[in-house]
């Protein structure tokens, strides 16, 4: 028994030229599943389009042009114009922005969150785990988008709270995930050496069994953003979102409620961008699970 504990006690720290050689090991992992590849590229493009869509809009998200309103598909305008004369183009690119603002900084938020909950919960267990894990199930029994509205309906419809509002929906599953991780990790042999040894709960928590829950933990939180991208476009639809004069996806899909007949691509590419982008997240998603599972080689 003292074997195994100064064996495992031993276990050399990574430095950063192991964890170098571990970016590189998973980058090569993911090169092999093209299919992942692609959805990374994809979501990655998104990402810049968020972070840079301003400045690479060929036209300002709210310049107005009355002579080529409800134009068609054109080299000019390549997705169209909307009832306004906007280009439909300039405004998917823009509001990419809020997509990832809201889902994104939300779906974080949630993470950190849920995470500290989930390993609180299930190491030190008992009343508090019972507690908390009843808290949990109140807010999983009520459907999203409806817990969502009730919330919105509460607190009102700004920037601050639609983050929030993501956070609160995503922290029950989050936390779930990691407390049975954190059941399965606090009886292997490093957890009770560090016990051992004398550590403090928060070394054990934050040193020993958080690194080891990371990779499906990161699996887990690309999962949520795939979902919280549809909270944010369901809520921007119903005008709860990023609100105008600023572009939002679902909201130009309600718009372009009214001109389906006639300019059916003011509907058709925000909806194409909010499809693109959910399943190339989940094509990530599940690249990031083929990756970083445990026990898989480099071969």
């Amino acid at each position: 028994m003292s074997a195994s504990v100064d064996a495992a006690a031993a276990t050399p720290v990574p430095t950063r030229r192991s964890r170098g050689q571990t970016l590189r090991l998973y980058g090569r992992r993911l090169l092999r599943q093209p299919i992942a590849t692609v959805g990374t590229v994809i979501f990655i493009i998104f990402l810049l389009m968020a972070v840079f869509g301003p400045w690479i809009a060929p036209y300002g998200f709210e310049e107005q042009s009355i002579p080529d309103r409800l134009q068609s598909p054109t080299l000019q305008h390549p997705f169209g114009t909307d009832n306004f004369g906007r280009d439909v183009f300039s405004r998917i690119i823009v509001g990419a922005r809020g997509i990832f603002l809201l889902g994104g900084t939300g779906t974080i938020l949630a993470v950190l969150m849920g995470t500290t909950v989930g390993l609180v919960s299930g190491y030190f267990g008992g009343l508090l785990d019972e507690i908390l894990m009843r808290l949990l199930d109140v807010l999983l029994s009520i459907p999203s988008l409806l817990l969502a509205l009730v919330l919105l309906g509460t607190v009102g419809p700004s920037l601050i709270n639609l983050i929030l509002v993501v956070a609160v929906l995503y922290i029950p599953m989050i936390a779930r995930v990691v407390r049975s991780m954190v059941l399965d990790l606090k009886t292997k042999e490093f957890v009770e050496a560090a016990r051992i040894r004398g550590e403090r709960d928060s070394y054990v928590l934050f040193r020993e069994i958080l690194p080891n829950a990371l990779p499906p933990l990161l699996v887990e939180a690309s999962m949520r953003f795939s979902y919280s991208i549809f909270l944010v476009a369901s809520l921007g639809f119903l005008g709860l979102g990023v609100q105008p004069p600023s572009p939002d996806w679902g909201l130009q899909i309600n718009e372009a409620r009214n001109y389906l007949e006639g300019a059916p691509w003011m509907l058709a590419f925000p909806a194409l961008a909010i499809s693109m982008l959910v399943v190339a997240t989940n094509l990530m998603s599940d690249g990031l699970r083929r990756v970083l599972q445990p026990g898989r080689e480099d071969s």
